[in-house]
């Protein structure tokens, strides 16, 4: 496992992003999860989403379901080649919010530099909708990159952050199962891969962290499991067996209580004989790649995801 030690120095702007998303975040992160208030306030601010998103020059066109998509949104490169890679990014949201439009500033980041297309699909959302529903939105998602629209797996690579990220991976693993075609990569921003919640830093950064706290976790956790076993390897893919998987790349905060859950599921994939680049990064919030906009750490991260994605092309 490639692990490329912590970016130093930290930058001004982390120290000032970190203090404004904690003193947003922090407030929360040991009350009761009403999901309904998660996804109106995980949509805020529109304005400054929209103005990050624009500003990346990307173009993003609104895709109703059918054929086997579930609905979501496409988000191209102007004048993207045929070969270009396509992302099928699962966005976060903890299963129970978010959606393709509060992720475009992210997204769009990543198809600037790539100068491809990324699928995002709008997956169902829990607890109306607990697992398996949006595993099985992902893997439809995915049957549609490769049976409707004809792209190569070998020029996919399915990518996500935080419960995006553990989706990514879980969706891999079913592709191994079903003895689908593999995608090319894997990318985890910041991954949710233990819905157990067994993982050490949730006690060791639950005030470090300027998102959660532990218990943030085990709460949200019990949306999305319903009364399934939290440690099956489609809901937690810290569990699952990686032989035969693509290369990922895995990057996470060093203060997140959701760092474990990244460097043991790297630990895990590189034991099964995967190639795995694994970093950490001091100071900064919880997918903090949505930042690029402003953040030095974010352009570095995303930077570092389009070498991997073109090396795998």
């Amino acid at each position: 496992m490639s692990t490329v030690p912590s970016v130093t120095p930290i930058s001004w702007q982390s120290r000032i992003v970190h203090l404004l998303v904690r003193a947003r975040m922090r407030p929360h992160a040991h009350a009761p999860i009403d999901p309904s208030w998660v996804r109106t306030e995980m949509g805020r601010p529109r304005a400054a989403r929209r103005w990050m998103a624009r500003s990346t020059g990307a173009a993003m066109e609104s895709r109703p379901a059918g054929e086997g998509w579930p609905g979501g949104e496409v988000v191209s490169w102007p004048g993207h080649e045929p070969g270009a890679p396509v992302l099928l990014y699962l966005h976060g949201g903890g299963y129970i919010a978010c959606s393709p439009e509060t992720h475009r500033p992210l997204v769009s980041s990543l198809v600037r530099r790539l100068r491809g297309r990324a699928f995002v699909p709008r997956y169902r959302l829990a607890p109306e909708h607990p697992f398996p529903a949006a595993l099985h939105d992902a893997m439809a998602a995915y049957r549609y990159l490769l049976d409707i629209e004809h792209i190569a797996p070998t020029q996919i690579v399915i990518a996500g952050d935080s419960a995006g990220g553990g989706l990514a991976l879980a969706l891999a693993l079913a592709i191994r199962d079903e003895q689908w075609p593999h995608p090319a990569g894997l990318v985890a921003f910041c991954p949710w891969t233990d819905l157990a919640a067994t993982g050490g830093s949730l006690e060791e950064n639950t005030e470090r962290c300027a998102m959660f706290a532990g218990e943030t976790i085990r709460r949200a956790a019990r949306f999305y499991v319903g009364d399934a076993d939290p440690t099956l390897p489609l809901i937690s893919p810290l569990y699952g067996d990686y032989r035969g998987l693509p290369p990922m790349l895995v990057h996470a905060s060093e203060d997140e209580v959701l760092r474990d859950d990244a460097i043991r599921v790297a630990e895990a994939a590189r034991r099964d004989g995967v190639e795995v680049e694994l970093q950490l990064w001091p100071h900064v919030p919880h997918v903090w790649q949505f930042f690029a906009a402003v953040l030095p750490e974010a352009r570095a991260s995303l930077a570092a995801t389009t070498r991997f994605v073109l090396a795998r092309m």
